[in-house]
């Protein structure tokens, strides 16, 4: 790629079920989107990532380190990447903590494109969705 153009934004995926993260993966990259994909929150903390123009998708329910957890971690290490949680039927507790994180829960199953609007406006790409 020439040196003059710009590189699409990178969106970081973090899901345990390999069919969701390989469909995402094929959907996003569709969208125009460099996709990384990891099936840990742990893969995701020894991973190199991207210092702008990224944005982490995690799912809460992972094996090991949930997804606020691992957003948690990246946090603490000065790597304050926005982020969507994607899970299902979050609970009070989850919905606080995410809000205080400012991460937006993003519920399963992801139907219709509120994914990529919330994905548009984590990178500043349109308003909030």
């Amino acid at each position: 790629m020439p040196a003059t153009s710009a590189q699409p934004p990178t969106l970081v995926l973090v899901d345990d079920d390999g069919a969701l993260r390989s469909a995402l993966k094929f959907a996003l990259e569709l969208d125009g989107y460099r996709v990384q994909t990891f099936a840990s929150g742990e893969a995701l903390l020894e991973a190199d990532l991207p210092a702008r123009n990224v944005c982490l998708v995690v799912d809460e329910n992972l094996p090991g380190m949930g997804g606020l957890d691992s957003v948690g971690a990246l946090r603490a290490r000065s790597q304050d990447l926005p982020a969507l949680l994607i899970t299902s039927h979050p609970g009070p507790g989850l919905r606080r903590r995410a809000g205080r994180m400012r991460v937006p829960i993003i519920e399963k199953p992801l139907i219709d494109d509120l994914l990529i609007r919330n994905i548009r406006w984590a990178l500043g790409q349109t308003p909030r969705a």
